[in-house]
C-alpha cells in the first residue's frame, strides 16, 4: 500500500482547521455535532485526508453516542489500531493506514456480527452517496 505523506503546511492547506485538529492533532468533535452522526443515506465513507474508502453505510448503526459508528471497516488493511492512553483512559485509537489520519476509537460494545463499535469523527470523513 502506498502511504500518503504531506508536510504540516500541505495538510493545513488541504483540510479545514477543524478537520486538521481532528485528523492531524488527534482531536475530537463534540458529540451530536458532526456532519454524519445521523446520516442514513446509502454510500461509502472515505478518509478526508486521502480519499481512501474506509466504511460502508450498511455497517453503520445508531450507537446513541453522537458519532458515526460502524461495526467493521470496508477493508481492515486500510485502518490501523494503536493504544491510546491519553486523558487518563485506556482506549484503542483508529487511524487511516494510508495517510495516518486520526479517525476515532474502537470499542468492544458493538452489535453482531463483530461486537465492535468503530466510533469515528465526522470531521475525519467525506461521504460518497451510492449511485
Amino acid at each position: 500500500m502506498d502511504k500518503v505523506r504531506k508536510t504540516e503546511a500541505e495538510w493545513r492547506a488541504l483540510l479545514s482547521p477543524e478537520e486538521f485538529f481532528v485528523t492531524r492533532q488527534k482531536g475530537t468533535e463534540r458529540a451530536f455535532t458532526g456532519r454524519y452522526w445521523d446520516t442514513t443515506t446509502p454510500g461509502i465513507y472515505r478518509c478526508v485526508g486521502c480519499g481512501t474508502a474506509l466504511f460502508a453505510s450498511d455497517t453503520k448503526f445508531d450507537a446513541g453516542c453522537g458519532w458515526p459508528s460502524y461495526f467493521e471497516p470496508l477493508d481492515p488493511s486500510k485502518v490501523r489500531e494503536e493504544a491510546d492512553l491519553s486523558h487518563g483512559m485506556t482506549r484503542t485509537e483508529v487511524l487511516c493506514n494510508v495517510c495516518d489520519a486520526h479517525l476515532g476509537h474502537v470499542f468492544p460494545d458493538g452489535p453482531p456480527p463483530t461486537g465492535l463499535r468503530y466510533c469515528i469523527n465526522s470531521l475525519s470523513l467525506t461521504f460518497e452517496p451510492q449511485a
